[in-house]
């Protein structure tokens, strides 16, 4: 099999959502302190990194992050190359772009380059989908979309798109790294934390090659 991590890894230093808790780790116990083991204390955001955003993320009645299917996590799934010059995923911009019959897309951008220094400051210049975008994308069936920063949508609007997706069942994937990957057709892995009632979680996200299977 070949595979490819598209997940952020956590690190003290990685960048959050401007006035998110930042990234925490302590020793809780160490061996070379005489402990009998290693322990990490951890204390982050439920957005931290790679992370699912959930419908009760924003919406009050929404399904938890607990409650997602793992028919909609797994399977199969387009990476979907935005061109350098776009600023803004619009409903414009996805009508040139051949989604075939997928139902789960990552949407790959400017954005990637963005992680190969991990102490850049907040970009909040970052490509994002608009809500003519968000309501286009939900009325064609899709249920699962990511993106590679830390919110799908713009940093000014980030309520229109995210309730337009999660209210339409449409699992969000943020925070990926697809720097090293190629746009095609892939299978995907991520699987959130099963945080119970709670409206998102860290996830480890894994592209298949579909060639290897």
């Amino acid at each position: 099999m070949s595979y490819i991590d598209i997940s952020l890894p956590i690190r003290e230093d990685l960048l959050v959502w401007p006035g998110d808790p930042s990234v925490k780790m302590v020793w809780a116990s160490r061996i070379e302190a005489g402990a009998q083991s290693n322990i990490t204390s951890l204390s982050m955001s439920a957005h931290t990194g790679t992370h699912v955003d959930a419908p009760f993320h924003f919406i009050s009645d929404g399904k938890t992050i607990d409650k997602l299917l793992f028919s909609t996590l797994i399977g199969e799934v387009k990476v979907v190359q935005i061109p350098e010059n776009i600023d803004v995923i619009t409903k414009t911009c996805l009508e040139t772009v051949e989604l075939g019959n997928k139902t789960r897309v990552l949407f790959k951008t400017r954005n990637s380059s963005l992680w190969a220094d991990q102490k850049k400051e907040f970009n909040e210049d970052y490509v994002a989908v608009d809500a003519s975008a968000a309501s286009w994308l939900a009325e064609r069936g899709v249920e699962l979309i990511g993106i590679d920063y830390l919110s799908i949508a713009p940093f000014e609007a980030t309520f229109d798109t995210h309730q337009i997706l999660l209210s339409a069942g449409v699992v969000i994937i943020e925070g990926l790294d697809l720097s090293k990957v190629e746009p095609g057709d892939y299978r995907l892995i991520c699987l959130p934390l099963n945080l119970i009632g709670r409206d998102g979680a860290p996830a480890r996200a894994i592209l298949e090659t579909i060639a290897s299977r």
